[in-house]
């Protein structure tokens, strides 16, 4: 089961899947990208760490032989490139979409809040408001759209964005694949690391949200 679990993630279309899933789910939220790239480094984890155990290796000694290392380095930059053409994307469509997004954001009190929190972030120099954002359920949509509609320029964007997804992809991958090391390519080994991914973005919203509640309005 492991061998064959391993082959369907060593396999090239689960990239495409990835990339796919994380590109999408900026224009819709709903989709679990986090949960399959999560999966798919746990697999891949996992199922080495038992091809190393069968050859007579175990815990760390097994690690220290781990084939999965390539296909989660994979995963990372999969994961990474997706998030940042996702999160441009929606930039783009937002910042040339001129008054009509302007008019979509000033009817949402949640975008509004948002692209204020962004501008006084990006004021004073720094963007990890962003970063953070990107943790969050529905964080990144909020904050590509909103960074669009607010006219903020593209070398002040990008570089947030491409942190905000490289950490996003670290963490994701990286609780999977030590998820699939210790606890191997079992529901427990899945579901444990899914856990951390919820509990990593309902922080999130919990200091985006107390950020804005110490933010000061724009002038």
């Amino acid at each position: 089961m492991q061998e064959a679990l391993g082959e369907l993630v060593y396999a090239p279309w689960i990239y495409v899947l990835v990339a796919l899933s994380v590109l999408l789910d900026v224009f819709l939220p709903v989709l679990p990208s986090g949960v399959i790239v999560v999966a798919a480094a746990t697999v891949a984890a996992g199922a080495a760490a038992e091809a190393a155990g069968t050859a007579g290796l175990a815990g760390p000694a097994a690690a220290g032989t781990n084939t999965a290392l390539p296909e989660t380095f994979v995963l990372v930059l999969c994961a990474a490139a997706a998030s940042v053409l996702g999160d441009l994307a929606v930039y783009r469509l937002a910042r040339h979409g001129g008054a009509r997004f302007g008019r979509v954001v000033a009817r949402s009190r949640r975008l509004a809040a948002a692209q204020a929190r962004l501008g006084h972030a990006l004021r004073r120099g720094g963007g990890p408001l962003f970063v953070l954002a990107r943790f969050a359920p529905a964080g990144r949509s909020v904050m590509s759209l909103a960074a669009g509609a607010a006219q903020r320029r593209t070398r002040e964007f990008l570089p947030w964005s491409a942190l905000a997804g490289l950490a996003w992809a670290l963490y994701s991958v990286g609780i999977g694949y030590f998820g699939g090391q210790w606890l191997g390519a079992t529901w427990l080994g899945a579901a444990v690391p899914v856990l951390a991914l919820f509990g990593a973005g309902g922080l999130a919203a919990c200091l985006v949200r107390h950020h804005g509640t110490r933010s000061p309005s724009p002038a």
